[in-house]
């Protein structure tokens, strides 16, 4: 198993390094990767004070803490983590939302994680790429001609780099999934109701996003779900998590997508070869149609629109914020938002009923889904640019290059990608695989069984455990 989030940990508490020099050699990565623009604030002190108090816990303590003594970063867009104010990628947000934890916060603190910075988010996550006009441009360290996806570009970007062994991210419409799926790495978006949303239990995006974290391995994503989730205690009702099923399992194959956004072969071979692996553990693989998914995967995608729109609205209303700071793109969406009538707001709120239906169906002959996550590689840096108030048109080129990454949103079931090999380029070739409501389990569970073929290797070693 390639080194990863627990293996620092394990380090820090064997005695092989303390915390504070493991922050140390974070800082060291953070500054020797400054040209990637995977973080755009960085607290020396404050991670190191964080570093210090873990150091000096006694050992009781540090035994409950899965990231005992671990560097992260947190996202500039979700939280808040208190004393790192978030600007959301916005010239128009700076330093909002700083004041305290928010409980999904205080349970990272709770796991172990010490924090010293935040990574680089598009402006108010609207873009797959990662480049806000406010700076800076965030690169794919695979290849820094490259983006590293979006939103979460700069925890992905961060994580590949090695700058930190796992990111706290957020995923509203495969802002997770997508940048992780780029970069080569582990991202889970979890079941709605599964993630604190507290104190303020704010019903950001109509409930369709939820946080959690970018990983090196499956092992980092078990560990960090299980630590953070349950418990909710907000106005969306926990889903009933259930057991890990890792025998037997009927499993859905979507190896097409829709006409006008076609996958590439050598990622649409990944699932092929994902689906032979699983069915050589026992899994019976079930061939789906773009015709089984299509009804739910379109109406999830054009429901993303008007929800990133009404919801931009209100918060641009919320905070007061002086619309002329923001990008062109932000500009049209809080417009278009703010022209929608109740009617039009009401009819999203049924859609993300009826989108959830209609996929819970697909599961009705099957356990979990393996589907594209990626129809090609990796974009080139602008890709996504926001410079511009053509909203379809960006929304179109973000569904054609990830397809699939809304529906998991809209619907509220768990999602993960993960890499299993690398193209002709040396790129990773993402799966993605969803599973019913509250069945994280079992994804995890299928995850692990596809990683354990080690089809990719991370190509930049964890600062602290270099050779």
């Amino acid at each position: 198993m390639q080194a990863d989030a627990t293996t620092l940990a394990v380090a820090i508490g064997k005695g092989e390094m303390t915390a504070r020099q493991a922050m140390e050699t974070s800082l060291a990565a953070s500054a020797s990767w400054a040209e990637l623009g995977a973080v755009i604030r960085i607290d020396a002190e404050k991670g190191r004070a964080a570093a210090g108090r873990f150091d000096a816990r006694s050992a009781a303590e540090k035994a409950g803490m899965p990231f005992g003594g671990v560097p992260t970063l947190a996202k500039d867009l979700g939280g808040p983590f208190a004393g790192f104010p978030v600007s959301a990628g916005s010239n128009a947000l700076e330093g909002a939302d700083g004041e305290a934890d928010s409980d999904l916060a205080a349970r990272f603190r709770d796991a172990g994680f010490c924090l010293f910075g935040l990574t680089t988010s598009p402006e108010f996550g609207l873009s797959l790429g990662c480049k806000p006009e406010k700076g800076p441009i965030c690169r794919n360290p695979l290849d820094p001609s490259l983006s590293p996806g979006g939103s979460s570009g700069g925890a992905a970007s961060a994580v590949a780099a090695g700058i930190v062994a796992i990111a706290h991210a957020t995923d509203a419409g495969g802002s997770i999934r997508v940048p992780a799926a780029c970069c080569g790495l582990v991202g889970l978006k979890p079941s709605r109701g599964a993630m604190a949303s507290g104190p303020g239990y704010g019903n950001y995006l109509g409930g369709i996003a939820t946080e959690l974290a970018i990983c090196r391995s499956v092992r980092d994503a078990i560990a960090i779900f299980t630590a953070v989730s349950g418990n909710a205690r907000g106005p969306l009702p926990p889903p009933a998590f259930d057991a890990p099923q890792t025998a037997g399992l009927k499993i859905g194959l979507l190896t097409e997508t829709a006409a006008d956004a076609p996958a590439d072969p050598q990622r649409l071979g990944a699932l092929e070869e994902a689906a032979k692996t699983l069915e050589a553990r026992g899994h019976t693989i079930c061939p789906l149609r773009w015709r089984d998914i299509e009804k739910p995967a379109r109406a999830a995608a054009d429901a993303f629109t008007g929800i990133a729109a009404i919801n931009l609205a209100e918060t641009a209303d919320r905070f007061a914020l002086d619309i002329t700071k923001t990008e062109k793109l932000t500009q049209a969406v809080i417009a278009r938002g703010r022209k929608m009538s109740g009617a039009a707001v009401w009819s999203l709120v049924n859609d993300i009923a009826f989108i959830a239906r209609d996929f819970w169906q697909v599961f009705d002959r099957i356990d979990a889904l393996v589907a594209p996550m990626l129809t090609t590689a990796p974009k080139p840096l602008g890709a996504f640019l926001t410079d511009h108030s053509d909203i379809d048109a960006h929304f179109e080129r973000m569904r054609a290059f990830a397809p699939l990454a809304a529906l998991a949103n809209l619907s509220g079931f768990p999602a993960i990608t993960l890499p299993f090999g690398a193209d002709s380029r040396g790129l990773p070739l993402p799966v993605q695989m969803f599973a019913p409501m509250g069945a994280e389990a079992t994804l995890l569970a299928l995850a692990d069984t596809l990683e354990r073929e080690e089809r990719w290797t991370h190509p930049f070693e964890i600062a602290g455990l270099g050779a």
